[in-house]
């Protein structure tokens, strides 16, 4: 068996691809760049969601599709929302479309907040309803897993930047960590190898649920503070400061998933949030020994 990874160097990316051969899956790996990282075991091919003849190749020659690849960002894709509706609506109707022509089983992975008003959540969430669509009326099989707040090792610091590395990061070196509002925005932090243990089962499962989310969650409600509190905690150093919300992301927001939507997919044995946060802080302490 050979599974089709979008966005396949990816954070999340690059764990799905570890689930999957743990399991004895062969990985082709479909981004737009290619790094120079040699991941054992792994096929590339170079293309652009964004081209339907790339994907269709690509499509053609596996067995199953996870699609991860996206544009991020809350605040950076305000004020220049084309690149996400390129990729994250056009792009995704191309997999749809070539799952669909080829009768190939497929997870799209959805966004956790995707009631707020900002070009990442807005595209992502179109694109979930377009999943819905093929589904009823075109016959196809995409599993919806709507991630939460991923988090571990490999994160990128930035461009986007994610709650973690710019936690992590400032601590390390004694710093403050910027909390953006008051800090009591509850997140559902979710370890990314539990994320991908959901998406690889959304796939491989004949579970049957094409109608309707898969949460993927704790369903443990943490605020943003009480996360950078326990960050401090396990390194020993670093405050906090607070500054004006960023534009697209309201004040007082709850994103916490309902887990009984995973019951089909088994039990899932969620890493506790301690454990995860001091996982990610040793490989980012491994990366950057001397922050």
């Amino acid at each position: 068996m050979k599974i089709l990874i979008t966005g396949g160097r990816g954070f999340i990316g690059s764990h799905v691809a570890d689930n999957l051969r743990a399991r004895g899956i062969e990985v082709l790996s479909f981004d737009h760049h290619l790094l120079n990282v040699n991941f054992d075991g792994e096929d590339q091919f170079l293309g652009d969601v964004r081209d339907y003849t790339a994907v269709s190749e690509a499509v053609a020659v596996v067995d199953g599709v996870i699609h991860l690849a996206g544009i991020l960002g809350t605040q950076e894709t305000i004020k220049e929302p084309l690149p996400a509706v390129e990729t994250n609506i056009l792009g995704s109707l191309n997999i749809f479309k070539a799952c669909e022509h080829y009768g190939k089983k497929a997870v799209y992975i959805a966004v956790g907040n995707h009631w707020m008003n900002n070009s990442y959540s807005i595209t992502k969430t179109t694109a979930e309803r377009f999943a819905f669509m093929f589904n009823r009326e075109r016959g196809t099989k995409i599993a919806v897993v709507r991630g939460l707040n991923a988090y571990g090792p490999r994160q990128k610091i930035g461009p986007v930047r994610k709650i973690t590395p710019n936690f992590i990061m400032p601590a390390l070196k004694g710093e403050a960590i910027t909390i953006y509002g008051d800090g009591t925005q509850v997140m559902d932090m979710i370890y990314v190898e539990d994320l991908a243990e959901i998406l690889v089962r959304a796939l491989l499962l004949e579970h049957g649920v094409y109608d309707r989310v898969f949460d993927a969650g704790t369903g443990r409600p943490t605020t943003v503070k009480e996360i950078a509190e326990e960050v401090i905690r396990q390194i020993g150093s670093g405050s906090l400061n607070f500054a004006p919300m960023r534009p697209g992301e309201p004040s007082g927001s709850v994103v916490l998933a309902d887990t009984a939507t995973l019951a089909p997919l088994g039990e899932i044995k969620f890493t506790p949030l301690e454990e995860g946060i001091k996982r990610t802080i040793e490989w980012y302490r491994s990366l950057y020994p001397h922050a």
